[in-house]
């Protein structure tokens, strides 16, 4: 079996998950991280058994024993160093959202076909088969046709120097966990937004706290999100039809095993009553072969060596950098690019 090497540009929490999700996977090694100082890198290489430490992110990209670069840098980096590790001949699956706008991620998707590498934008819970079960429950007709798709990502920040809090880093709750509602919500309506409404409140380092938005699809589907830095919610999904509801309690960072979602049916108006109970919610619970990040990577790998298509295509990625922008355009959410 031939192996994908991967070499991790950053150090950051999310680098730290990715790594150690793949410490046991021999199709995915790990074979080299940078950071912007030689000592952070090896402190991050040296507990993981990482064998190569890089104090600048150039030296990796001219490492030979990587074949591809997993970028989990700041979203204002992300566009340089995509552009910089294709040059190199490298493959890259960098975080998302892939990039500050949809001219970035086009010439980023355009240096990946001119240097023959595959480039994915890394939404990992694309990959775990709790979302592949509810998508096929829900085309299957299991809560009949789809009328509301209802999503939170939210939690609740204080560190001080958190780079979500920085505008000129592309912050903003909207790039950091709304982008995950937008791609939920087109995934399932299985179309792009004909309409479109967002509101935001901000802080006082100008990006936004909390980003709510109700998007119009066609077949008469709407859907609605809150993203948020500063406060609670219950970060779940809810999936609404003519015929029933699909909860999934834990659909961004869904569990190894027994990753759960449930059908049920909400009581008839009393003039609508039949005298027949509803059916009962029913649980359905999903295992994955590996953890949430390892699946990420192996989806990654299948597509370089075996010319499967992505996980995340190209067109996926740009109609959501395309809402993106236009949500950020509402809510008056801007960068200097």
């Amino acid at each position: 079996m031939t192996p994908i090497r991967f070499g991790i540009l950053g150090t950051g929490n999310i680098a730290r998950q990715f790594a150690d999700s793949l410490t046991i996977s021999p199709r995915t090694p790990i074979t080299a991280v940078a950071s912007r100082s030689l000592d952070s890198a090896r402190a991050f290489a040296s507990p993981r058994n990482i064998p190569r430490a890089h104090g600048s992110y150039r030296d990796l990209l001219h490492d030979d024993a990587v074949d591809a670069i997993y970028i989990s840098l700041p979203n204002n980096l992300h566009h340089e160093w995509t552009l910089r590790a294709l040059e190199s001949g490298k493959h890259v699956l960098c975080e998302k959202p892939l990039a500050l706008n949809l001219q970035q991620a086009t010439e980023m998707f355009a240096a990946a076909r001119k240097h023959n590498r595959v480039l994915v934008e890394a939404f990992m819970y694309r990959s775990h088969p709790l979302t592949h079960a509810v998508l096929q429950a829900v085309r299957s007709g299991a809560i009949g046709d789809l009328r509301h798709i209802r999503t939170s990502f939210c939690y609740r920040t204080t560190r001080a120097g958190n780079i979500r809090f920085d505008r000129s880093l592309g912050g903003g709750a909207l790039m950091d966990v709304g982008c995950y509602c937008l791609n939920f919500s087109r995934l399932f309506a299985g179309a792009e937004p004909t309409a479109v409404h967002a509101a935001a409140h901000f802080g006082p380092t100008g990006v936004d706290l909390v980003t709510s938005a109700t998007l119009g699809f066609p077949s008469n589907i709407l859907a609605t999100f809150t993203c948020g830095m500063d406060l609670h919610a219950d970060n779940t999904a809810t999936l609404s039809g003519t015929a029933g509801y699909l909860e999934i309690p834990i659909p961004w960072k869904p569990p190894q095993k027994r990753a759960e979602y449930i059908v049920a049916h909400s009581t008839p108006p009393k003039m609508d009553h039949t005298g027949v109970a509803p059916p009962p919610r029913q649980s359905h619970f999903i295992d994955a072969d590996h953890d949430l990040y390892a699946l990420e990577a192996g989806d990654f790998a299948t597509t370089v060596l075996q010319g499967a298509a992505p996980a995340i295509s190209e067109q996926d990625t740009l109609a959501n950098m395309k809402l993106l922008d236009t949500l950020r355009d509402q809510i008056g959410l801007t960068f200097d690019t």
